[in-house]
């Protein structure tokens, strides 16, 4: 990190509202502990230009990978990605220096005529980009005694919401931590439960990634991490790798922390894989002790995920496009 005061930093972003409302946080915070000015670089990743549906040029790290070029290039000293979308493997020569405090984790619908899912007619129409998405809603569907049209769909939070506004569809469902960073929360027409529907592994966290050689960087940046985030969905992305599951595999997973009064002295993980069509779900949790170090976060991952190949997991993402 070059140390002249008044030397920006340069923090590299993709070009979305959203991405920039995000990275424009975490600048913000990045400014206020190092005293340092941070520009912004925007960058154009292929996930952003191609309308290709995610499973067929690569899935979510396909985000990522112009992001991490720019930073081994010495053109931006810093990135932040929304973690759902980094490959479960880290490259050696970065690090994510920090998982700042995550953001609600949820999935959120947002329907015509302010309709909760449970209020959705028979057969409606939903547009979602993800087989983790489609593989529960339409598990969830079955279990109230009707079925839904799950439509695959690309593009921002405007282009999603667009369809729904123009009648194309019944309902887009996105991720509730998106639309708050944009101030668009309240757009929300029902917040999926995770007892129903999982989230992403990562989804709502972010992860701030700089070069590992930039010591008095990655010191900097520390002092954003949030730790009980990271020990969550670094358990998360465990079980997500120890499926063999990519970013396009039907696998939702969620750990979130148990508390006894005002002590949180527990962390329960659960997963989801499930058949697209929503008919087979295998749906499984462990409980343990909130993991001090990176070697026990992998370790819950590691063990639910063997519990659930177990009980069939593998079969069911047969239908993985990769």
């Amino acid at each position: 990190m070059n140390t002249r005061p008044d030397q920006p930093l340069r923090l590299g972003t993709r070009r979305s509202k959203l991405a920039m409302s995000q990275s424009g946080h975490v600048a913000d915070a990045v400014r206020a502990i190092t005293g340092r000015p941070v520009e912004l670089v925007e960058i154009t990743t292929y996930g952003d230009v191609s309308r290709e549906h995610l499973a067929q040029i690569g899935g979510t790290g396909v985000f990522v990978t112009a992001l991490r070029d720019a930073l081994l290039r010495g053109e931006v000293d810093f990135a932040v990605h929304s973690l759902k979308d980094l490959p479960t493997s880290q490259p050696d020569d970065l690090v994510i220096a920090a998982m700042p405090r995550r953001e609600d984790a949820r999935d959120a619908l947002v329907a015509r005529d302010g309709l909760t899912f449970e209020q959705l007619p028979d057969g409606a129409r939903i547009g979602t980009g993800s087989p983790r998405r489609t593989a529960q809603l339409n598990h969830l569907a079955l279990s109230l005694g009707k079925r839904i049209e799950t439509v695959p769909i690309r593009g921002n939070v405007d282009t999603r919401i667009g369809f729904v506004r123009d009648g194309e569809l019944d309902a887009v469902v996105l991720a509730a931590a998106g639309l708050n960073r944009i101030g668009r929360g309240d757009e929300a027409t029902d917040l999926l439960c995770v007892d129903n529907v999982l989230p992403a592994p990562g989804q709502g966290a972010l992860a701030v990634e700089c070069l590992a050689s930039d010591t008095d960087l990655i010191a900097a940046l520390g002092e954003l991490d949030d730790p009980f985030t990271r020990a969550a969905v670094t358990a998360e992305r465990s079980l997500l790798a120890a499926l063999e599951a990519g970013c396009s595999a039907p696998v939702g997973a969620f750990a979130d922390l148990l508390a006894d009064g005002q002590i949180v002295n527990e962390m329960r993980l659960r997963g989801v894989v499930g058949t697209l069509d929503g008919s087979t779900l295998v749906q499984l949790s462990t409980t343990g002790p909130v993991p001090q170090s990176y070697d026990e976060a992998m370790a819950l991952g590691r063990e639910l995920a063997d519990e659930m190949l177990a009980k069939g997991a593998a079969g069911l993402m047969g239908e993985r496009s990769l």
